[in-house]
């Protein structure tokens, strides 16, 4: 079967879809973000890209930090909102009806309708082009306690959470593996 060839673009899907809170408690935004991920584990670091002329980009250079707020389906609606409506006329948190909740160790505040709140402080700014990727350090994660297991483990399945795509919006689905699943040894089975 043939395969279709495109010019170079931005088609490395599913990528997570994140509310990035920023500013303070008093004067604060959320952007929408679906570039971003993981950088480094130690020390644990992660990247966003922001475009610089967006309302939040001046907000989260001149503070050093952000909060990443991972989505889930209850606020795919809020979501797609704070990524089209500017922070410059619009605050975001009243009228998406959002709980600020403080953070530990940044100034920014956390989205308490949040499964997940990465707490982040600035490392570095790399201009890219179209966007700057902001490379964090990551101080804490702060989960919900509705989605810890019996075990004190942090639980996805119960999340929800949703992924962007294309121009679209996607809820995760089950789970089919671990990691190594693939190389994992069978144990055997007794006769009795």
């Amino acid at each position: 079967m043939p395969r279709r060839i495109w010019k170079p673009g931005t088609f490395i899907y599913p990528l997570p879809v994140v509310m990035v809170s920023c500013g303070t408690m008093k004067k604060s935004n959320i952007i929408t973000v679906a570039w971003t991920g993981i950088i480094n584990t130690n020390p644990a670091m992660c990247y966003i890209s922001v475009k610089p002329e967006r309302y939040s980009y001046h907000l989260i250079k001149s503070q050093g930090e952000f909060v990443i707020n991972l989505t889930n389906k209850n606020l795919s609606y809020a979501t797609d909102w704070c990524g089209v409506k500017t922070g410059a006329k619009y605050d975001k948190f009243k009228e998406m009806k959002l709980t600020k909740e403080k953070a530990n160790f940044v100034k920014c505040p956390i989205i308490k309708e949040s499964p997940v709140a990465i707490e982040c402080k600035v490392k570095k700014i790399k201009e890219l082009g179209s966007h700057h990727m902001i490379q964090a350090e990551i101080l804490s994660i702060d989960a919900d306690d509705k989605y810890i297991d019996e075990k004190g483990a942090f639980d996805i399945s119960k999340c929800n959470l949703i992924t962007y795509a294309n121009g679209h919006y996607y809820e995760l689905g089950k789970k089919i593996g671990k990691f190594g699943y693939s190389v994992q040894k069978r144990r055997k089975r007794s006769k009795f």
